[in-house]
């Protein structure tokens, strides 16, 4: 047991080899570090926008979601979809919003135990904040479809409107209504805290294979001596 514990977090660097090769020790956990301040700092900036066009609004409807709650013209924008039959947006990944912020701070200390696992097993530590943004864009993509395919046929305007997919990205609308959207500041450093995750698993790699081949070569050594013992 105390082996695979060993495996799993990889060799310890001795004080001498540290200050021998400071920059190449530190530069993966500074990496870590910047990613996770990123990731942290976005919880509090947005991460989509859209804004809609309707002749009875001219100067436009806006809507920004932030990971954990909707803001802008919500009612507003419900109060049109009401009319084509779409369900109020706050139904939309009610789940994903209320448990969006304690996922963020598990992600934000995964990363940060990655930066202490010494061996190739750390990088399954950083899997969910680098995959963060595209299941964030999935999710949103998906229930965006799922309003948009399952209109009320209820709804005053049902006949006038077919079943659509909104736009997530770029320009898009519906009959007399457009709408512009795109990714908030708070998506793009998730992105970047993704990226810069990734980079720091090169410099991890750099820094602690030579290591923990020592490690396993000693190992080898010690049990072939035990064996002819």
């Amino acid at each position: 047991m105390a082996k695979f514990f060993q495996h799993l977090i990889g060799p310890r660097v001795s004080p001498e080899e540290f200050r021998a090769h400071r920059i190449r020790y530190t530069a993966p956990t500074l990496m870590f570090m910047l990613a996770r301040v990123l990731l942290l700092v976005s919880l509090f900036l947005p991460y989509w926008h859209m804004e809609l066009e309707a002749p009875q609004y001219p100067n436009g409807l806006f809507l920004t979601a932030h990971v954990n709650n909707l803001s802008g013209d919500v009612r507003e924008i419900d109060g049109l979809n009401h009319y084509i039959g779409m369900r109020p947006l706050g139904e939309a990944a009610a789940f994903e919003r209320s448990v969006a912020i304690w996922a963020i701070i598990a992600m934000f200390l995964l990363v940060e135990g990655a930066a202490f696992i010494h061996s190739k097993w750390a990088v399954l530590l950083a899997i969910p904040a680098i995959t963060f943004p595209v299941a964030f864009l999935a999710d949103l993509y998906y229930w965006m479809r799922s309003f948009g395919l399952n209109l009320d046929p209820e709804a005053p305007l049902s006949a006038s409107v077919k079943p659509f997919v909104p736009t997530v990205i770029g320009e898009g609308g519906i009959g007399q209504f457009k709408t512009y959207a795109e990714m908030g500041t708070g998506y793009w450093f998730a992105v970047a805290c993704g990226v810069i995750t990734v980079i720091g698993f090169f410099f991890h790699w750099r820094a602690y294979r030579g290591l923990y081949r020592r490690m396993i070569t000693r190992e080898h050594a010690v049990a072939s001596m035990e064996a002819i013992g």
